[in-house]
Parts: C-alpha cells; structure tokens; sequence
C-alpha cells in the first residue's frame, strides 16, 4: 500500500492504497464521495467527470498514483458555496430547466458544462454548436436537449 494526498473539494487528503486503484474507487470507496457515477470504467460514458486542477476528467480511468499532492479535485459535492449554501449556476439552470429524469448521468453532465463554459470564456468567446457537439457525456433519459438549454442559461449567469 501506498499514502497517496490530493486536494479535494478545497480540503487536503490522505489515503493509503495500492497505486493502481482506479481515482474513482478512492473517490466513492475509501472517501465516501458518490457524486461522480460509475458507468462504464472505460473512459467512455463520462457519468464520472469531475474536474482536476479546473479541467474535466474521468476518475475511472486515472490511477491514484497519477494524481499528484498539490492536483485540486472538485466532484459535484464541491460546487456548492460552502459559505452560503448557494448552488453552483449550473446547478441552479439544471433545475430550472428540469433536465434530470433519473439523474445518474446529471453530476458528470453539470461538471463537463462547467469546463465547456470556462473554456470557452478565457478563450473570450461564447459557446458554439461544435463545443455543444464535444460533450460526449451519455444520457440514457435522452435529455439531451434540456441539457443544452441549461448550459446555455447557466453560461450567461457565470
């Protein structure tokens, strides 16, 4: 076993574990965080997505080992304003649009909207078509449309 340290959701962390396991099983396993979903495994239906260090990624296909002492990860748990309890504005579009039928795919949904609409504003532009087209997150509700909507919506409140 190994002592692997990241930063989570703003709060430092420890844990002791072989260097293959998979980021998400530390995640919801060993740190009790269930946000990002297990889908696939594979890197492929994104029901994982979080961010490191500000990007999305996928935790089922990271090795702890990979993840370094000073990476920020931030799961959907990490979105909320912990001083006033405010959600994220991607959070607040979801319900206002009501995307979730069964919400197993929505955390990683909402943390790839997030890193779209920041990308595209520090490239100092608005969301296109083709970035809408880049996210290859899976619903199997098929609120596919709703969930553009409230991207568009949360974009213009971040």
């Amino acid at each position: 076993m190994s002592r692997h340290t990241f930063v989570l959701n703003g709060k430092q962390v420890t844990v002791d574990t072989e260097d293959n396991v998979r980021l998400l099983w530390v995640l919801r396993d060993l740190l009790g965080v269930t946000g990002p979903k297990y889908g696939c495994g594979l890197n492929v239906c994104k029901a994982c997505t979080s961010h490191i260090n500000g990007k999305a990624f996928n935790p089922c296909s990271v090795p702890v080992s990979d993840i370094q002492p000073t990476d920020e990860i931030t799961t959907i748990e990490g979105l909320e304003d912990e001083r006033t309890g405010e959600l994220h504005p991607m959070q607040e579009a979801w319900l206002e649009h009501d995307v979730a039928q069964c919400g197993y795919c929505q955390p990683g949904q909402i943390m790839t909207a997030i890193a779209k609409v920041r990308e595209a504003k520090a490239a100092g532009r608005e969301l296109t078509d083709a970035d809408f087209d880049g996210i290859r997150n899976i619903c199997r509700c098929g609120t596919y449309t709703r969930i553009r909507e409230a991207i568009k919506t949360a974009e213009a409140r971040m």
